[in-house]
């Protein structure tokens, strides 16, 4: 497969082969009909009246030159059998267009999941992809009618049919461009037997239709994006806000604002910045590279080249057309000559300014004037994203609505314009998971809805946000309303605290969530993804629709209604085969089984499989960098492995120039052991060394810590219940190993303490509020403040739990002994509860 990417045209990302390849695996030939094997579940069967089987790629399938594959033909008169460890076909030879009469695939024998197909059949369990817009949608309606989401390329049927028949093809241009079929009466389908086995049925798509490119790593930060008339000095001075309350940003988002919007002068369509505004764009994009920003601009090009656009000169002339006659130039997108000036003399100037990426946003008619069945959204996006590849040293990336098959290869998705509202909120999840069936696993939706509302619900906005942060990309943005302000300063202290956690929290996962990302380039398998790819034979997996892995060992099932009395009863399916961590209460949970967990605002649904080592990073700013201090969080549990991931963040090279590093926990009686195997591989700008610690999560007081067979200091913080050992830079090429002992009879402390220690301590909080005056007795007052007395009395670490719950378990009466009224008593238990 590497020597195939290598002999791409414009390199991995576009996926077109720059020459025709023969088809490899053909299994039959006759004049008219032709079935190759792509893998051992996918076989491709064409006819072609005139006898003309087509080796050049289409708009899905970029690659003829498969692997070699295993398989058996047999004839027996005029019946042709093909058979592979999947499947078996049957065609009655020389019989011509594949029909219910002359064609069927079975299933293997002893397949878990059995089927018989034949051309017609329809799939009556796809499992759906995903949808170009949410414009409009009020959750999953609008105007009273369903999401009409296509299918995917999933089904429970344990097979799936890809017509690709009527794309379009690629020529074998330097910049390939579309060509028509040889024969307009031609089928060509890709059958995919792989039973339950989703995971191989994605990863077999790529086989034909192409990887899905790595974003750069700066993608998987905070962008801002606000539908509003901003000025440069507006920017400046939201840029520096975000600096001052100490909150990462790595993507500033300008919409339409940006040009001239005024008739004669601009309109939704615009290439002239607005002066007004902007003063001097170059000088104000030098200011954003200097913060170290990435800068999208929003385009809508739908109404092509006006006469008014301050570069229309040299388009006119690109054009053959006289700039004197102030001849407007209408969008042409299947035009070449069009659409290579449009890039050269409209783009590529802001481009050079600092422009590092561009927002489509296609909203007008669906397909091309000249061809027919050219989406203009699909054709727009592999026309900048390829000529990104081609004229770029850094890595290409788009940020645009779903063109159909094959836009898995351009990412990243905007998913438009939804209502504001819970059940917008509500089937987010959902449409965003189910995406990952179609490839598309990369969108970027508006965190908090982007229009139908004049205000923000605070609450309803950090959830939002921390479905965001556990979502691809997270992005804010809304429309062009007043009261729409998200900026999280703007919220009182309560709100602010949170949403300033949100996002610092999501830079923490990056490293996690960036090699879960190379896995999506890898093997297909998106960063959010439906609970059936991991567990395809529970019927839970399917039911709860909301819920989702992120990543290998992440499970988050969104909070998408408002609380009831400060708090939201979510019920959580765990998955059997291991047990689950909460993160938000610390509390180890058995899996097999579905839970009702309760959540204060600033808590989530999120669970991380029993023993998982999860890399972090520790305080990050932006993800621009390639040494910012990583921290290997370590949960309760037996076992757990991971292979972190490292490139340069923004390079094209990272098919072969990137790192990896193996982590490993293992748990035996009192003792941790933390593998921290040597880095392998090589990147441009990676450090030698690297600052790193081991955190330890609902961890004990240890006795013992050794960092290489010697002694090491710990420091243990008992507000979070978490032991640090702090290994300083280490030399990234060697091993390190960390061995954590602990006392006998260390008490457990992964069964909610985390959250009764907060909640005792905002409870404590709120009481002294109803009663200045109050004396605390002994037994009510240590309660909210056990987590310092952890961190300054580690020694007394047994008897402080223990005391803690003891305690907590006798409220009622150490709140009698404290004279406290009933109402205030019974407030208090609801609020440590």
């Amino acid at each position: 497969m590497k020597t195939f990417f290598k002999s791409l045209c414009l390199c991995v990302a576009v996926g077109l082969a720059s020459q025709a390849a023969a088809q490899r695996n053909v299994a039959y030939q006759d004049d008219n009909a032709r079935i190759s094997l792509v893998t051992d579940g996918v076989a491709r069967l064409e006819y072609s009246p005139q006898g003309r089987f087509v080796d050049d790629s289409s708009f899905v399938a970029v690659n003829r030159n498969y692997r070699l594959v295993a398989f058996k033909v047999k004839k027996s008169g005029r019946q042709v059998t093909v058979s592979t460890t999947r499947m078996t076909i049957r065609y009655t030879a020389g019989t011509g267009r594949f029909t219910d009469r002359n064609l069927t695939i079975t299933s293997a024998r002893n397949a878990a999941v059995p089927f018989r197909w034949h051309p017609g059949m329809k799939d009556d369990q796809n499992l759906l992809g995903t949808y170009r817009t949410l414009d409009g949608y009020d959750g999953n309606l609008r105007h009273g009618k369903p999401m009409p989401i296509e299918n995917g390329l999933l089904s429970r049927n344990g097979w799936t049919v890809v017509d690709d028949s009527e794309s379009y093809l690629f020529d074998h241009s330097e910049w390939p461009w579309l060509a028509k079929r040889p024969d307009g009466d031609a089928q060509d389908l890709y059958f995919m037997a792989y039973g339950h086995d989703y995971k191989k049925a994605l990863k077999d798509f790529t086989a034909f239709a192409g990887q899905v490119p790595l974003p750069p790593r700066y993608a998987f930060g905070y962008w801002w994006s606000r539908y509003w008339s901003y000025s440069d000095h507006e920017l400046r001075q939201l840029v520096d806000r975000f600096h001052t309350y100490n909150i990462p940003l790595d993507v500033l988002v300008i919409d339409m604002d940006w040009h001239y919007t005024e008739p004669g002068k601009g309109g939704w369509t615009g290439y002239t910045f607005n002066r007004r505004l902007f003063p001097a764009p170059d000088k104000f994009l030098r200011w954003l590279k200097n913060e170290q920003l990435q800068i999208t601009f929003n385009l809508h090009p739908a109404d092509g080249i006006k006469h008014f656009e301050e570069n229309y000169p040299a388009m006119a002339r690109w054009m053959g057309i006289d700039p004197a006659t102030k001849q407007d130039i209408p969008w042409q997108a299947s035009s070449k000559q069009f659409m290579t000036g449009w890039l050269n003399t409209q783009l590529r100037p802001m481009e050079k300014m600092g422009v590092d990426f561009w927002w489509l946003d296609w909203q007008q008619w669906n397909n091309d004037k000249e061809f027919p069945r050219l989406s203009n959204t699909w054709w727009i996006n592999y026309a900048v994203f390829s000529d990104m590849q081609r004229h770029r040293d850094t890595r290409p990336m788009l940020y645009h609505r779903w063109g159909g098959l094959g836009n898995h290869r351009y990412q990243i998705g905007f998913s438009g314009d939804a209502i504001i509202s819970w059940k917008s909120l509500d089937f987010q999840p959902y449409y965003n998971s189910t995406a990952s069936n179609v490839l598309y696993g990369f969108w970027s939706h508006d965190i908090g809805g982007h229009m139908g509302a004049d205000s923000i619900d605070p609450e309803m906005y950090v959830r939002w946000m921390q479905f965001g942060a556990l979502s691809p990309i997270l992005r804010s943005h809304s429309t062009k309303t007043a009261g729409l302000k998200k900026e999280p300063w703007v919220f009182d202290n309560a709100h602010f605290e949170i949403l300033r956690d949100i996002i610092r929290q999501r830079y923490e996962m990056a490293p996690y969530i960036y090699t879960m990302a190379r896995k999506t380039h890898d093997d297909a398998i998106s960063l959010c993804r439906p609970m059936y790819y991991d567990y395809p034979e529970a019927p839970e997996a399917y039911t709860n629709k909301s819920e989702y892995m992120f990543g290998d060992q992440m499970l988050v099932q969104p909070i998408t209604s408002p609380m009831t009395d400060g708090v939201s009863v979510q019920r959580v399916w765990l998955p059997e085969g291991t047990d689950w961590y909460e993160v938000s209460t610390g509390t180890l949970l058995r899996g097999g089984q579905t839970v009702s967990r309760r959540f204060r605002l600033d808590e989530y649904p999120l669970y991380v499989k029993a023993g998982s080592i999860i890399p972090l990073y520790e305080n990050a700013r932006n993800l621009r960098g390639n040494d910012t201090p990583l921290v290997l969080a370590v949960y309760p549990g037996t076992q757990g492995q991971f292979i972190l991931y490292e490139d340069n963040g923004n390079d094209k090279q990272y098919e072969s120039r990137n790192a990896r590093t193996p982590l490993s926990c293992q748990r035996q009686g009192d003792r941790l052991t933390v593998d921290i195997g040597a880095r392998h591989g090589t990147y441009e700008r990676m450090p030698v060394s690297r600052a790193l610690k081991v955190k330890v999560m609902a961890s004990a007081v240890p006795t013992k810590v050794t960092v290489d067979g010697q002694p090491a200091r710990y420091s243990y913080d008992g507000s979070r219940l978490a032991l640090t050992i702090d290994l300083g830079n280490i030399d990234c090429a060697q091993r390190h190993v960390v061995e954590i002992t602990y006392p006998a009879d260390a008490a457990d402390v992964a069964d909610g303490l985390l959250a009764r220690m907060r909640h005792a301590t905002q409870a404590m909080e709120w009481l002294k509020y109803q009663d200045a005056g109050i004396v605390l007795n002994e037994g009510l007052g240590t309660m909210g403040s056990l987590g310092e007395a952890l961190t300054y009395r580690p020694t007394q670490f047994n008897q402080l739990v223990n005391d803690f719950n003891t305690n907590f378990n006798r409220l009622t009466e150490l709140l009698k002994e404290n004279k406290i009224r009933e109402a205030t008593a019974n407030e208090f238990i609801k609020r440590m509860r």
